[in-house]
């Protein structure tokens, strides 16, 4: 009955070992950093704050001439 499970042919030959891979240039070098920095430094500067877009102070306008003076009930 040797037709109902037949041989297994031979494992191939392995390869040979690839060849060690270049070591991988430093990311710690000071180009990199300066560039980093003058990145940052563009983006801080063009930050603005959200005091920055509010045209009004927390009890209103600035001038004086352009207070809106209101009648009270006591007849002002």
């Amino acid at each position: 009955m040797g037709f109902l499970m037949p041989k297994v042919p031979a494992m191939p030959a392995l390869p040979a070992a690839p060849a060690p891979l270049p070591t991988p240039p430093s990311y710690e070098d000071e180009d990199r950093a300066k560039a980093a920095a003058e990145k940052r430094a563009r983006i801080r500067s063009g930050r603005t704050g959200r005091s920055a877009t509010i045209l009004t102070s927390a009890s209103g306008l600035a001038d004086e001439d352009e207070l809106i003076y209101k009648k009270t009930l006591l007849g002002e």
